[in-house]
């Protein structure tokens, strides 16, 4: 490249400035044009463009190197809702009123769900001080072998505990979350501690402020234990201090990018944790570890305090050990919170499931089911108790699914655009093809009408999803966790779902999953819970925690 020098006139001043920007040729504009798909250039228009490029790449460049902070989001503001129906009317959020019943489980601390915990608290059979110990001391035992925590809230934990069992015996109690422990994914911010989101560059950043779900967590009594481990950046189960082990098998990996909470839950370390999704990570380490994972609606849960990924994509939600639990800690997260740009004001008033349901109609994937995969066996039969559980199954087909995976990479790139220009992305674990430093390098040559144009189909997409459930007359469908579409075509509509163990496979957990209608996480929990009592996969625990 070559510089040349112009003059700008500085309009309050009226001095004239020379300032350097870079000359592009001729042969430049048709080397770009070839790597971004332009093939409609003749050279006349080249030599027309290039006044301007040079000005844009100005602009780039400036733009490029100021500091940004992640947490910013764009003007540009994403929701998944296309029509004002597809909004609650009530917009409140409740949990259940009344006081767990006495527990009767013989079940050791660590298997036992929230549910049950909750009991023993309320009941006064356990202190949440004992219980947080008891956690506690399981977390530091057992992370030499699964690599799932980053750092320990220990003092935290037990001053909140110890402010519980007070408020308990004062006679105020916060519902079922008053004084159950519970771990967080690191990337979500924790005053006092460090929040490193799993990658070397950020290993000692500390941000002073509590993230939204960590707050409303507080305010329902929950005592947070640790800091979970996530894939660096969110991306896969390996993070600067070791690769997160999988319970079942603690010679691989828990999957990502909620390796960390899905790893801790699954060996009984902590009864609930909080994951984060934005293309498959509460899913997927809930698949192979054996736990329930809720993925909510994008926009219900805040993400204020949380790293930014994919501001149109991320979304938090509950890694448990039952439907219920998944559905109870939901109620206390789904707060509307206009700190979170994305933020959508709908509400949940969560009512615990009853044991079981008939005479419900749920849509399934016939095409994704009869493919030969590895966990289609176990499948199969999951459609079958579904069916012997009253439920009307009703075949359905998905819409095609654009490719336009390069939004969430275009996206991640700019969230992290100074950890790419500095440098720093050397210092990530991963340095594959198929890992973030490469990922953002490569989505800087995406064009910006490339990605709103994919933007446009994600909305026809959004389109075909809701007639997808109108016009078939259901509120859920079934899918295979893995072997479908679902997993993107979803990630990308906002819809939620809910993963439950379904079997085994050569040693570890396989999985089903079940898919709603905006803002139905209530429907997704009641099916899930039936399923889950009819089955009690979520039962098997691995040997040796």
């Amino acid at each position: 490249m070559k510089l040349r020098n112009i003059l700008l006139l500085l309009p309050l001043s009226g001095f004239l400035l020379a300032v350097t920007v870079v000359a592009l040729s001729p042969d430049q504009v048709r080397n770009a044009a070839a790597v971004l798909g332009i093939d409609f250039l003749s050279d006349q228009e080249i030599d027309l463009m290039l006044p301007d490029l040079e000005e844009n790449l100005e602009a780039f460049d400036s733009i490029g190197h100021r500091d940004i902070p992640n947490e910013l989001s764009p003007a540009l503001v994403f929701s998944p809702v296309l029509r004002a129906e597809q909004l609650p009317a009530d917009t409140s959020v409740m949990a259940p009123a009344s006081p767990p019943p006495p527990a009767t489980t013989g079940t050791a601390y660590e298997w036992m769900t929230v549910e049950e915990l909750a009991s023993l608290i309320y009941h006064k059979r356990i202190s949440s001080r004992e219980l947080t110990e008891y956690f506690i001391a399981r977390l530091r035992q057992y992370d030499p072998t699964l690599h799932c925590v980053i750092t320990l809230t220990e003092e935290r934990a037990l001053e909140k505990a110890d402010a519980m069992d007070a408020e308990l015996a004062a006679g105020n109690y916060r519902g079922y979350l008053h004084g159950i422990p519970y771990g967080a994914k690191d990337l979500l911010a924790a005053r006092g501690y460090r929040t490193t989101w799993g990658a070397k560059p950020y290993e000692n950043q500390t941000i002073d402020l509590d993230a939204a779900v960590i707050e409303q967590l507080d305010a329902a009594g929950a005592v947070l234990c640790a800091k979970l481990s996530l894939g660096a950046l969110a991306w896969g189960d390996v993070w600067f201090g070791e690769m997160t082990r999988n319970p079942w098998n603690t010679e691989a990996g828990s999957s990502g990018s909620s390796a960390g909470s899905a790893s801790a839950v699954a060996a009984g370390l902590v009864p609930f944790a909080i994951g984060t999704e934005t293309l498959g990570s509460i899913v997927s380490p809930s698949t192979v570890c054996g736990t329930t994972g809720l993925r909510p609606t994008f926009g219900r849960v805040s993400r204020y305090g949380a790293m930014a990924l994919s501001w149109t994509m991320d979304k938090i939600g509950p890694i448990t050990r039952s439907a219920t639990d998944a559905g109870l800690v939901l109620g206390a997260i789904a707060h509307y919170d206009p700190r979170d740009a994305h933020a959508i004001r709908a509400g949940f008033q969560f009512e615990l499931p009853q044991p079981t349901a008939t005479g419900k109609r749920i849509g399934y994937l016939k095409g994704s089911f009869a493919n030969d995969y590895n966990f289609a066996a176990n499948d199969s039969l999951a459609l079958q108790q579904l069916r012997d559980l009253g439920y009307e199954l009703v075949e359905i087909e998905l819409p095609n699914a654009p490719d336009i995976r390069f939004i969430l990479n275009v996206e991640a790139a700019a969230a992290f655009e100074s950890l790419t220009r500095s440098g720093d992305d050397d210092m990530l674990t991963r340095q594959v093809r198929n890992a973030w430093p490469n990922a953002f390098r490569t989505a800087h040559f995406v064009p910006a009408v490339a990605y709103v144009q994919a933007n446009r189909l994600r909305r026809e997409l959004m389109e075909e999803m809701d007639r997808l459930f109108l016009e078939n007359d259901i509120d859920v469908y079934v899918n295979p966790s893995w072997n479908s579409s679902s997993l993107f075509i979803t990630n990308m509509t906002g819809q939620p779902s809910i993963t439950v163990p379904n079997g085994m496979y050569e040693g570890t957990p396989t999985s089903i999953t079940f898919t709603g209608r905006l803002f139905g996480e209530q429907a997704l929990v009641n099916i899930a819970a039936a399923y889950q009592g009819a089955t009690r996969w979520d039962d098997l625990h691995p040997t040796g925690f």
